[in-house]
């Protein structure tokens, strides 16, 4: 099987993949772990099964959280989901590291 072209997208993806993995190093174990070329076919069900999973966020084992981890799992296989969620994977960090300033300073 051979691998579709790098775009700018999927650049950018991988560059927030890393930064997950040094800030994460247990998450990012895992997501390079399943990151890698030939899981297609595993990502894909898991990420949709935790979409749904997070749509059902009223049953105590379920919640809102799988909603963004089944789409970061998807994201690595569906082009128009790389961009959208390298950018809110990039806009929770930055929101992160103010919240953190703004907690050492006061």
């Amino acid at each position: 099987m051979t691998q579709p072209p790098a775009t700018r997208e999927s650049h950018r993806l991988q560059r927030q993949f890393a930064r997950l993995r040094r800030d994460y190093p247990r998450a990012g174990a895992m997501l390079q772990r399943i990151s890698r070329p030939g899981w297609a076919l595993v990502r894909v069900p898991v990420g949709v099964l935790f979409i749904l999973g997070g749509l059902l966020a009223i049953l105590p084992v379920f919640g809102l959280w799988m909603i963004p981890v089944g789409l970061l799992l998807l994201a690595v296989d569906v082009p128009w989901l790389r961009r959208p969620v390298s950018g809110a994977l990039i806009r929770l960090r930055r929101r992160a590291e103010t919240f953190r300033n703004r907690r050492r300073k006061g």
